[in-house]
């Protein structure tokens, strides 16, 4: 767990919850293969008591470089908690010794995680194309 928070029977959902089944299905197989390759980097995002979003490494490290993802509950949204859990991610990569460079894909009509990627110091490094979603920008910040 990045941060402080609570016993585990002690947290509650955001309203609404999280995401979508399916949505959640597709970051439960994610971190499945994080934990079989002996990666811990899959976390809660937790204000106080409820947890409020999901934030992970998309894949273990390779070459260097890890690409992070971070989602947050419809209802809890606008109040920093992407931004703080960057930061934490941010924090913790710099702990991996096979970690140098973050990385972030964004569509680019996502501003409120275009913010939390500035806010943390990542630059805009060119675009990406995926096949699900289309063009995305991609984010990067190098590690010390």
């Amino acid at each position: 767990m990045l941060g402080d928070a609570p016993a585990p029977d002690a947290f509650t959902l955001a309203p609404g919850g999280i995401d979508t089944p399916e949505i959640l299905g597709l970051l439960r197989r994610m971190s499945h293969r994080l934990r079989v390759t002996g990666s811990r980097a899959s976390w809660l995002i937790v204000s106080g008591a409820e947890v409020v979003g999901l934030c992970s490494y998309k894949q273990p490290p390779k070459d260097g470089v890890v690409e992070i993802g971070y989602g947050v509950a419809a209802s809890r949204r606008r109040l920093g908690h992407a931004s703080r859990a960057v930061n934490a991610m941010l924090d913790h990569a710099a702990q991996d010794q096979q970690v140098r460079r973050v990385i972030a894909t964004i569509a680019a009509h996502n501003r409120a995680s275009l913010r939390a990627v500035e806010a943390n110091g990542f630059v805009q490094n060119g675009t990406v194309l995926d096949p699900d979603d289309g063009e995305l920008l991609l984010w990067q910040k190098d590690l010390a």
